[in-house]
């Protein structure tokens, strides 16, 4: 039963490597995953494929709603899973700065996450689910079994950012990827609704100083602690 599978919510601010560590933590388990911020990514990304404004919460919390999305795990570990909408790959447009910028002014707005909160609960399935996102151990897995809160500074995450991007021949600024991660940090860690912040169970983690491997260690031997 859905009731009986164990959560682990991995929340943080962008380009923190929760979702990295989502990802090899489910490939670990065994469990499903939810990139839950994929889903506000493809709501903004939606909404301009079909011309709908940014300021029409209504028509944005019906996108929410009626998103035609579906998670493909592949066996590139740089890109372990394929998003498609309404069929088509749009993996590497939601990866782009711009649908993160997209994805948090859509996040605030109260209709769009009620919307996709329904959505985002019906991934919770047998083995389990590893859920990355900003509120998933503060609003949509409050009964999470364990939470676990990413960060690092500014200038690290927007370093990672740029290194990935450019990996993909994505050309983008450091300066306005710092510039934009710290706009982006402001607005989430500020909004009315479900305010990025740990959870008040979280471990928290502060991933400026460690490479990724030494970040899943830690979260893996939390994992092993609390589930045994």
């Amino acid at each position: 039963m859905a009731e009986d599978s164990p959560v682990i919510a991995i929340d943080g601010p962008s380009s923190s490597g929760k979702g990295v560590i989502t990802h090899k933590l489910a490939a670990h388990l065994g469990f499903h995953i939810l990139d839950s911020g994929a889903l506000y990514r493809l709501v903004g990304l939606a909404a301009k494929k079909q011309g709908i404004n940014f300021d029409d919460e209504a028509a944005l919390t019906d996108q929410a709603r009626t998103l035609d999305v579906r998670f493909e795990p592949t066996r590139d570990p740089e890109e372990p899973l394929r998003i498609l909408l309404e069929g088509a790959d749009v993996t590497l447009e939601l990866r782009t700065d711009e649908a993160g910028v997209d994805a948090s002014r859509v996040a605030p707005l109260p209709g769009v996450r009620k919307g996709i909160g329904e959505l985002q609960r019906s991934f919770k399935q047998p083995p389990g689910l590893v859920a990355d996102g900003r509120d998933m151990g503060t609003v949509v897995f409050i009964d999470a079994a364990i939470k676990i809160y990413l960060t690092a500074s500014v200038q690290a995450r927007a370093e990672r950012r740029y290194n990935q991007l450019k990996d993909k021949d994505i050309s983008v600024s450091l300066h306005d990827l710092f510039q934009s991660i710290q706009a982006r940090d402001e607005r989430d860690m500020n909004r009315k609704v479900a305010p990025l912040r740990p959870a008040e169970d979280a471990y928290v983690i502060d991933s400026t100083e460690l490479d990724i491997n030494q970040v899943f260690a830690q979260v893996l031997s939390i994992v092993n602690e609390k589930l045994g």
